[in-house]
Parts: structure tokens; sequence; C-alpha cells
């Protein structure tokens, strides 16, 4: 299912405000635990798969990358991507992640970041991307944790004075589709286990290197009390692996 939310003005909108818009890697807190995942990416050819605002993309250039190419199916994406480079050794392209199609052993690494808990087939999408490196290459992922995509609601459970009690955790190994809200809108997500995206990666032939679980960085907790909750339960994953063979 290709549902393309980002070009809807009022959901486009409101994503712009989000501090990882605004304020770039920097504003992500998750950044730092990715950032470690990622091997070295001088004279690396890359492919960001869903890349939004390129930020990545950027980055991977800033660290010494031969070339970028950054794949969104959003146009506004993809136009504000464009707006924000000015560099010839980065192409973008808008197309749906499903859709994407390179010759064998392009790419050096490939990196992604919260796209694929919005994607069906991941099993077929990792064979692509294995396809696509050279061996030896990477592939790192981020994807929002499957203890936080299991109920449609993503929500905690609250007493009666509004705090958290408990992050439920239900149907978990019903791997299906989730109705979850997003900046005020109904946005649909593909629910997998951990032991799937595992063997998933495997099946496909890939060595898993790192898995990692999200903690807020002390940068992000120590002077904000909304954050202190993010300790208690992870909200994304993030996987690192090899094409070695």
């Amino acid at each position: 299912m290709k549902e393309n939310k980002y070009d809807n003005p009022d959901f486009f909108t409101a994503y712009s405000q989000m501090s990882r818009s605004v304020n770039g890697l920097e504003g992500a807190g998750e950044w730092e635990m990715f950032k470690a995942l990622l091997p070295d990416l001088n004279d690396k050819n890359i492919l960001d798969v869903g890349c939004g605002f390129g930020w990545h993309c950027r980055y991977a250039r800033a660290q010494g990358a031969s070339s970028v190419i950054g794949v969104d199916l959003s146009e506004k994406m993809i136009e504000k991507a464009k707006s924000m480079t000015d560099d010839s050794k980065i192409t973008y392209l808008q197309l749906a992640v499903e859709d994407i199609d390179f010759i064998e052993q392009q790419f050096d690494v490939v990196i992604s970041s919260l796209t694929f808990h919005y994607i069906e087939s991941f099993d077929r999408l990792c064979q692509k991307i294995y396809a696509y490196l050279n061996f030896g290459g990477s592939f790192v992922f981020s994807v929002e944790h499957p203890i936080f995509t299991s109920r449609p609601e993503q929500d905690w459970i609250y007493d009666n004075k509004g705090e958290p009690l408990y992050w439920p955790v239900d149907d978990y190994n019903i791997e299906s589709v989730r109705e979850a809200q997003f900046l005020g809108h109904k946005v649909t997500k593909y629910h997998r286990t951990l032991s799937t995206y595992i063997n998933c990666l495997i099946q496909a032939g890939f060595t898993v290197n790192s898995v990692k679980e999200t903690l807020p960085p002390n940068a992000l907790t120590k002077d904000k009390i909304e954050m202190k909750d993010e300790v208690r339960r992870p909200m994304f994953l993030m996987i690192s692996v090899t094409k070695n063979r």
C-alpha cells in the first residue's frame, strides 16, 4: 500500500513543525544512537530510502560520501529536500519505496529512517536492498519498535490524574495493518514482530551486526520533564547488517 499522507497540506504543515523537521538530525532523539551504527561513509555511494527532507543525505555528503541518492514518495518532501540542498552529488527521486529499482551492487551503504513500518512487504524490500549493495556493504535502518506498533492506539494507559501507568502490548504476534493516529490524521502502518525483522534480513543473506532499542539521550531528558517516561519503553528499533557474501 503506497499511502502518501505527507502531500496532504495540513499533515505536511504539522510535520514541518516537528523538532526533527525544524532542527534536523540534532532534533531527532534517536540520532546519536543511529549515527553510531553507521559505517565510514567516506568515498561511499549511498542510498537513503524514505529520505524526507534529505537530512541524512546531506550528512552523508558532509562525511565525504561520493554520491547520494535520496528516495521518497512525497512530492512535498522531495521539493523541500531539493530546496535545502546545494550539492550536485545528491540526487532526489520521487518514488515509492516499493518501486525502487537500481542495478546490482550500485551502493556501498543503504540507510533508512522511520520508513519501513509504512511498508507491507519488508521481506521483498530486504531482497532488493541486498542485491543493490556491494559485497561488504552496510544496511542501517530504524523503524517504530514492535511494542510501539502492536496496538493502533500507540499510547499509554493513564490513571485518573492523567499520569501514564504502563505501556500496553497486545496482539503482538498478529502481524497486520494498524490504523494509527499521527499528527491528527489516520495513518496506515504495518506491525511486524522483532523476530520477523531479524529473520527477513537473515533470509535475504545479511549478517546482523547490531540491534538497538532507543533510549532518549541525556541532552533531551535532563531538562525536559515530558521525556521522563521515554526510558520506560523503546519507541524505535535500529538494526545494522552487512552483505558479506
